[in-house]
Formats: structure tokens, C-alpha cells, sequence
């Protein structure tokens, strides 16, 4: 996809009308776009500057069976409609992209590259292609200086996230190997430590971290993508007992568009909420085990509340949520402010 100058055949186009609708397609000779207020040749199209105004042909309204009802709409035409011509950013691309899987939302792709920290030139590893929004933005943040390997279970997914990364960059991008097949194996046939990140998004990535610490780079950067609770305290164990990572981060992010009218300046009414928690853990280098907060031994999280022993272990918790000094400072300063209540009370009259 260029990045400037006229606008040419196969690039992809994105046209905005003044009520913020938007129509994305891609340019060909001949074709034409059909809009709700009348179609656009693209060969208007081609040539011209982003940020040109295009407007849509007049022709009759095709006759309806309201019509009979209101005949003078069968009068009208439609057409005169402007749009907005301009090259679509890559997240818009991504939303507006055929997919065969649910995307991972920009919100979270952009956390993705900046957390785990995924910069041009360096050798990425990824799980999963879905239908190639990540794998695009991947992509684009190593440049052709560096590589990015994923790894993708379904065939027809992997053909889907390739044409649309073919589509994006003109071409298909010469430093992506995308491999089919199930992890563990594809992995076991990888370079050992010779990725400097992974990106898993799978059900599972617990259960992936032995051909994870075999193929990442001491100091590599972690990044899992995954949706629900279970699936994050899971991972977060299994990271903490390898002794393999540092202590995993956890993160989930939440966006919220404002309006700005006038005095009118408020946010809206809806909001792009939970979608996914990142966790993100480094990896230590062999022989020298992930250093740990140490845990006072009040701070049993871990004894399920069912389990055998438990009950003795939430007693103790009882009694030692505070320690002893400390309550007995609470006891001697709310005795203090009793007496001084005592002390200024008015006599009572009754007496």
C-alpha cells in the first residue's frame, strides 16, 4: 500500500461521508461502488489526492412497493452524495478486512507492540494467524529488517491472514514464514533461543511454555493474549512455578470515545470494554531462577477454601490479618478518641 502521491489500481480506499459512515474497497478498472445515495466509478477515483472530495452519480430511484402508498417518491433521484477519499490507516484496514476468525481489537494490538515491547529488526514468533490483524501489525513493527514466523493450525485460516497481509502491503511480505500445524510440533523444529518475542493468542498457552523457553532468548519478552479469568490465573501460575519467567504482568484495556460539540462535551454512550487480558512475563537464562516477592505467611492464597487442612489455615488467617502491635495502636487510639468525646460532653440535665 503506498503511503502517498495519487491514489492507484489495487490500492484500497476508504470513503467517509458527513455523517461519519464509512465505505472501504479496493480499486479496480471498470468497477464501480455502490453507496445508499447513488454509485462511484472507480476510474474517478484512480488519480486522484487523498483527501478529495468524490460525489456519488445521479440516477433514478429504483421504484419500490411503497411507492404505490407515496408516488411522489418514485420521482426522486438519488445521487449528489459526497464522499471523502482517503487511504485507509491500518486500523481501519484491519476492521474493515475479510476475516475467518475474530480479530484482535486495535485497543489490544496497540498494548501488544508497545508492552511487549516488539520493535523493527528483531525476530518474532507468533501463535496463531486468525484472519492477520496482528500478524499485519507484527509485520509493519519488525520491518523488513526483521522477521516473524507464525504458526497456524487451520489451512484455511493461514490463507485467509496471508491474502489480506498480501492485499495490505502490495505484495506478500518477504520476512513472514506463516507454517501450518499445531504448535508444539511446528515449534520443536525452530532455532532454540532464536526469537527475541512470542506472541501466543491460543485457548491454552500454559500448556505451551516448555517449546516457549526452548525457542525465546534470555531476556526475550512474552506476550499471551487471553480472554477470561480462568484462563489468566492458570497462565500466571504455571509462569510463577517454571521459575523460567520474571513475574508475570496483567493488563486489560478499556476505551471510550468522547463527543465534542459546542458546550456539548461528554462521552459516549458506549464503549469498547473487556475483550482480552495480556499477561507478560521475560524469560531468565538457564540456571539462574526468576527472583520472587516473598509472601508473609498470612498471605495464603492458595489453599482452596474446600480443600483438606483449610479450615485451620483460615483461622490462622483470622487471627493474623493484623499483627499485634498494630492492633493494639488501634485499640489506644480509639480509646483516646472516646475519652476526648467523654471528656466535652455536656452534663446531662436530667442528672
Amino acid at each position: 500500500m503506498a503511503l502517498r502521491g495519487p491514489l492507484e489500481v489495487g490500492e484500497k480506499v476508504q470513503l467517509s461521508d458527513r455523517k461519519g459512515n464509512m465505505i472501504t474497497t479496493q480499486l479496480e478498472h471498470g468497477a464501480v461502488i455502490q453507496t445508499p445515495h447513488g454509485h462511484i466509478r472507480h476510474d474517478d477515483v484512480i488519480g486522484l489526492s487523498e483527501g478529495s472530495i468524490i460525489v456519488t452519480a445521479t440516477t433514478k430511484r429504483e421504484a419500490t412497493d411503497d411507492d404505490r402508498r407515496k408516488p411522489w417518491k418514485a420521482a426522486r433521484a438519488i445521487g449528489g452524495w459526497q464522499y471523502a477519499v482517503m487511504r485507509p490507516r491500518l486500523a481501519d484496514y484491519v476492521l474493515s478486512m475479510p476475516r475467518g476468525a475474530q480479530i484482535m481489537y486495535p485497543k489490544d494490538i496497540a498494548q501488544v507492540l508497545s508492552l511487549g515491547d516488539i520493535r523493527t529488526g528483531m525476530r518474532v514468533l507468533e501463535s496463531g494467524a486468525g484472519s492477520g490483524s496482528l500478524s499485519i501489525h507484527l509485520l509493519d513493527a519488525v520491518g523488513e529488517r526483521g522477521s516473524l514466523t507464525t504458526i497456524e493450525l487451520r489451512p484455511e485460516f493461514a490463507r485467509i491472514a496471508q491474502a489480506n497481509a498480501t492485499v495490505y502491503f502490495g505484495g506478500e511480505p518477504q520476512w513472514w514464514q506463516l507454517l501450518q500445524g499445531d504448535f508444539d510440533s511446528v515449534a520443536a523444529g525452530l532455532e532454540e533461543h532464536g526469537f527475541d518475542r512470542v506472541v501466543l493468542d491460543m485457548l491454552d498457552p500454559w500448556n505451551r511454555l516448555d517449546q516457549v523457553e526452548r525457542v525465546i532468548a534470555p531476556g526475550g519478552v512474552l506476550t499471551c493474549y487471553i480472554t477470561t479469568t480462568t484462563q489468566m490465573s492458570r497462565l500466571a501460575d504455571a509462569l510463577r512455578d517454571s521459575e523460567r519467567w520474571t513475574e508475570p504482568t496483567i493488563d486489560e484495556t478499556l476505551e471510550r470515545s468522547w463527543k465534542a460539540q459546542g458546550l456539548s462535551v461528554r462521552p459516549d454512550h458506549q464503549m469498547i470494554a473487556h475483550t482480552g487480558f495480556l499477561v507478560i512475563a521475560r524469560a531468565m537464562t538457564e540456571g539462574s531462577p526468576a527472583l520472587r516477592r516473598r509472601e508473609r505467611g498470612s498471605k495464603d492464597t492458595y489453599t482452596d477454601v474446600d480443600g483438606e487442612g483449610a479450615r485451620e489455615s483460615f483461622e490462622a488467617l483470622e487471627l493474623r490479618d493484623i499483627s499485634d502491635r498494630k492492633l493494639r495502636k488501634v485499640i489506644r487510639d480509639l480509646d483516646h478518641q472516646r475519652s476526648v468525646i467523654e471528656h466535652d460532653a455536656p452534663d446531662d440535665p436530667k442528672k
